[in-house]
C-alpha cells in the first residue's frame, strides 16, 4: 500500500481515538519509506513518500506527547535518523526542534529529554551536521538553564561560542549569547550577563531577528533593567515583549504582562496595573490567576501607600472617637 494510503488509514483511525492502531500504521508507514531508493527510481514518489514521512513523525510524536509517553517520543526521534540522511540538513534541524518541543508537554521528562540530547548530539557529530550539532547544543544548555544546572551549561556555552564565531553563525550566536546572560543572571553575575546581552544584541542586529527571538531578547533586558531598579526602562522592554510574544500567541506573554504590572507598583503606580488590563492585547489575561495575584499585589500597596499618605489624618480621626 502507498505511504499516502496509510498516512490517511492512520489518521482516521487517530480521529476514531484508535491509538494502538494509528501508533502502527504510522509506524508502517516510517518502515515503507527507508526502502523508497531500492524500489523506486521515480523521483515523485520519492519526495512523496519522504513528505509522507515526515508527517508521519510529527503524527507520531503528537500522539506520545498526548500520551505523556517520553520514551515513546524519543524513540521517534532516534528514528527519525533515517529519514534525515535522505533530505536537506536545514530541514532536518527544524523537523528535530519540532519533535523536542513536544517534551514541554510531558511532566518528568527531564532525564530522557537530557539523554536524548546527548544521543543526538553524538550522532550529528559523527554524520558532521554541525548545523544540527549546534542546534541541538544550544537546547541542552537551555534545558540545563530549565534546572539550574549553571555550572555545565556555561562548560558547554564556552565550546559552542568558540566554535560559532569561527563559522560566523550569527543567528544561532544570538542564541547562545542570550542563554549566557541568562545563566550568569541565574549566578547573580550581572556584569557579565549585561555584557553576553549586549553580545546577542550586537549579533542579532547583523542578521534578520526572528519575532520570538526579538521578544526574548527584550524581556532579558527589562529584567536586568529591573534588577538595576530602572522600572521605567525595564517597563518598555517588558512592553515591547508583550507585544511581540502576544502577536505570536506565544505562552510567554503572561509573564511578560505579570513584569510590567509588577514595573508600575515598583514605580508607585498601583492605580495603572487595572487601567492597564483594559488595554487590548492585556484584556484576555486580566481573568487569571496569575494577575489576579497582581492586582492583589497592586491592591496591597494602594492601601499602604493611602494608609501613610493620610496617616496623620487617621490618626486625628481616630482621637476623635476616644
Amino acid at each position: 500500500m502507498a505511504t499516502t494510503q496509510l498516512l490517511e488509514k492512520a489518521d482516521a483511525a487517530l480521529a476514531a481515538k484508535n491509538v494502538k492502531e494509528a501508533e502502527k500504521l504510522y509506524q508502517e508507514v516510517l518502515s515503507t519509506s527507508s526502502d523508497i531508493d531500492v524500489h523506486t527510481t521515480n523521483a515523485s514518489v520519492q519526495q512523496q513518500t519522504l513528505r509522507d514521512q515526515e508527517k508521519a513523525l510529527v503524527k507520531l510524536g503528537e500522539l506520545y506527547r498526548d500520551q505523556k509517553n517520553a520514551q515513546g517520543l524519543s524513540n521517534v526521534i532516534t528514528q527519525s535518523r533515517s529519514f534525515m540522511s535522505s533530505t536537506a540538513k536545514a530541514k532536518t534541524a527544524k523537523l528535530i526542534r519540532t519533535l523536542l518541543d513536544f517534551f514541554n508537554s510531558i511532566p518528568d521528562s527531564y532525564d530522557i529529554q537530557k539523554q536524548t540530547l546527548i544521543d543526538n548530539i553524538a550522532w550529528a557529530k559523527a554524520e558532521k551536521r554541525i548545523f544540527l550539532k549546534h542546534s541541538l547544543e544550544t537546547r541542552l544548555v537551555g534545558l540545563q538553564l530549565d534546572t539550574q544546572q549553571y555550572r555545565p551549561a556555561l562548560a558547554l556555552i564556552d565550546t559552542l561560542l568558540t566554535e560559532l564565531k569561527r563559522l560566523d553563525d550569527k543567528m544561532i550566536l544570538t542564541e547562545v549569547h542570550l542563554l549566557e546572560s541568562r545563566v550568569y543572571r541565574g549566578i547573580g553575575n550581572f556584569p557579565k550577563a549585561k555584557a553576553a546581552l549586549t553580545s546577542s544584541r550586537t549579533a542579532a542586529n547583523s542578521i534578520y531577528c526572528p519575532p520570538l527571538l526579538q521578544a526574548a531578547l527584550d524581556l532579558q533586558s527589562g529584567i536586568l533593567h529591573a534588577e538595576d531598579k530602572d522600572y521605567t526602562t525595564a517597563y518598555s522592554y517588558f512592553f515591547e515583549s508583550f507585544e511581540n510574544l502576544s502577536a505570536q500567541g506565544d505562552a510567554g506573554a503572561l509573564g511578560a504582562l505579570k513584569y510590567m504590572l509588577l514595573c508600575k507598583v515598583m514605580l508607585n503606580l498601583p492605580e495603572d496595573v487595572n487601567s492597564l488590563l483594559t488595554v487590548k492585547l492585556a484584556a484576555k489575561y486580566a481573568q487569571l490567576r496569575d494577575v489576579e495575584s497582581m492586582r492583589a499585589v497592586a491592591r496591597a500597596h494602594q492601601d499602604r501607600k493611602a494608609l501613610r499618605e493620610y496617616k496623620d489624618g487617621a490618626s486625628r480621626t481616630f482621637k476623635g472617637f476616644s
